[in-house]
């Protein structure tokens, strides 16, 4: 099983945990990831909101890599699989849109790969059966599921979840051994895309979540998003602050659960990065 690997600006910078759990737990179970060659910025979010041709074009530039490479994309960061995503279907599907960004790429898109999120290879193609017997199972571990506003619902596109109540992470969580905890915000949105120019408005998206999660019985939040991550862990110490209560919730990447469980070494998943530590939530399982 081989892959065109996009990691994103995120995993290269703020998220080299989830890039690094991601890689180890990919070397573990027979995954090849072949990092894409000269990969740029995909676009999302800001590009996206200020020039819809500049985000299809930035996106397309990257898919062309992976069509070069004969490879389908792996994007962990869900802002890039989104965008990445909905660039790749969009000129599959729309040829105006198509013959008008191909001009200005290097290579025409041709429309020849796919993108690919790691939680959805790893229930679609891995299969859980991978995970029956794992060295270090998640017992004991109680683990509130965040899947955030855009990994399950990327806009104009088939969803690969359940929209409202997605159930992947969920399913993945429980093959690990984890108690899964059931709380409302699961999908509402945390507020990671305005932080820095709206940062009021992050820290009461993220209290709330927080404190549902936590008074739900959560030991620890798994994420799948860079961005998400950030705005819950780095920033939870303000969300308190508003909230005027301590909520001192482990925010981990599903990868690094995932490490633990497969018995990985603790030092190639980078929990000694995350602000708010899991050591203790940990020591439960």
């Amino acid at each position: 099983m081989k892959y065109a690997y996009y990691p994103g600006c995120s995993l290269h910078t703020g998220a080299k945990e989830y890039d690094a759990s991601w890689r180890a737990v990919c070397q573990h179970l027979g995954i090849e990831l072949v990092e894409m060659e000269d990969w740029s910025c995909c676009g999302t979010v800001h590009a996206t909101n200020v020039d819809r041709t500049l985000s299809l074009a930035l996106a397309a530039r990257n898919l062309t890599i992976a069509e070069e490479m004969g490879l389908e994309v792996i994007a962990p960061c869900s802002g890039c699989y989104k965008n990445l995503r909905t660039a790749d279907e969009t000129l599959k599907e729309d040829a105006s849109v198509r013959e008008g960004i191909n001009p200005g790429l290097s290579r025409p898109f041709e429309g020849s790969s796919a993108v690919k999120h790691p939680l959805y290879v790893i229930l679609e193609e891995i299969g859980l059966d991978r995970f029956t017997d794992l060295p270090r199972p998640l017992r004991g571990l109680a683990v509130a599921p965040y899947y955030g506003c855009v990994l399950t619902r990327p806009p104009g596109l088939d969803p690969v979840d359940d929209q409202e109540d997605p159930q992947g992470l969920d399913r993945l969580l429980e093959a690990l051994g984890a108690t899964v905890v059931s709380y409302p915000a699961k999908t509402k949105c945390c507020g990671g895309a305005v932080l820095l120019s709206h940062t009021d408005i992050t820290m009461d998206l993220t209290g709330s979540l927080l404190k549902q999660a936590k008074d739900a019985g959560a030991q620890c939040l798994a994420v799948a998003c860079p961005m998400c991550q950030m705005a819950l862990d780095a920033y939870q110490y303000q969300a308190e602050r508003r909230l005027g209560e301590k909520i001192n919730l482990p925010i981990l990447y599903f990868t690094q659960l995932m490490g633990v469980a497969l018995g990985i070494d603790e030092g190639q998943l980078g929990l000694n990065r995350l602000f708010v530590s899991p050591a203790r939530a940990l020591a439960r399982a």
